[in-house]
């Protein structure tokens, strides 16, 4: 694909799209401003952010996190963009969660200290179909219809129902390509801008497009080389010859070997 057409596709992106969103949360003061939007909380504040962070799982498939944020007051956040209305969002949610928990969790850390984690996820279609723009669930007891808490919090956004509050704006300049707000949201209108209309920004866009392909090329040939691994492993194969046939690292092979009770 030549320059100019990477150009014409990279203008064509919005933060809805993940090559977009990926470049425009490099500044952690976007991440910032859309989390206080969504949250309603003009005082947080987020002292790091990572985006497209990959967390390998090799009991199941890994996930590439789109933003994972810490905020002040020690909460973690992860903010999930999807276009697409073809995968199951809430079990989505359920493996994300499930995965990052995981993955900053101590093995000697007691339950108690486990990190409160908040997931926003947000999609262009209305799958819940109740005509709301933002969705909060919340554990209840059946019972009684007490609401408890566990650490979690869950977040739906979508673009699909305009009622008028700045998230539904928000949304809007996420999904619509000439739609900006200045004065509500200088930061995200600012870094848009810049990757659709500056042409040291296009560029930019499109060298993360090719990247972006590349990770993707890799993250799937890992996958495939630890899925042989298990395969041969499961037929008798030793550790030694899985790892001279698979390239994997001795540890990954003993890993998926443990995971699979094989001495």
């Amino acid at each position: 694909m030549n320059s100019q057409t990477y150009a014409g596709k990279a203008r064509l992106l919005n933060p809805i799209d993940d090559d977009f969103l990926k470049k425009m949360a490099e500044d952690i003061l976007f991440c910032q401003e859309v989390i206080r939007t969504i949250l309603e909380d003009e005082s947080l504040v987020v002292l790091e952010s990572n985006s497209q962070q990959i967390i390998k799982n090799l009991q199941g498939r890994s996930v590439i996190l789109d933003i994972l944020c810490r905020a002040g007051n020690g909460k973690v956040i992860n903010v999930e963009v999807q276009k697409e209305d073809n995968v199951d969002h809430q079990k989505r949610v359920r493996y994300h969660a499930s995965c990052i928990t995981a993955n900053m969790t101590d093995t000697s850390s007691k339950f108690k200290d486990i990190p409160d984690l908040c997931i926003i996820y947000i999609s262009k279609s209305d799958f819940f179909k109740e005509g709301k723009t933002v969705y909060h669930i919340d554990r209840i007891i059946r019972e009684t219809g007490t609401i408890v808490e566990n650490g979690l919090q869950e977040i739906y956004v979508n673009a699909s129902n305009k009622d008028g509050s700045n998230t539904s704006k928000l949304m809007t300049i996420f999904t619509e390509s000439n739609a900006y707000d200045d004065v509500l949201f200088p930061v995200t209108s600012k870094r848009k801008r810049y990757f659709k209309e500056d042409q040291k920004g296009v560029a930019e866009m499109c060298a993360i497009m090719d990247e972006i392909r590349e990770e993707g090329r890799e993250e799937g040939r890992l996958e495939n080389k630890l899925e042989v691994a298990e395969n041969l492993l499961k037929m008798g194969i030793s550790l030694v010859k899985v790892v001279q046939a698979t390239h994997l690292p001795p540890e990954t092979v003993q890993t998926i070997a443990d995971t699979l009770s094989i001495c």
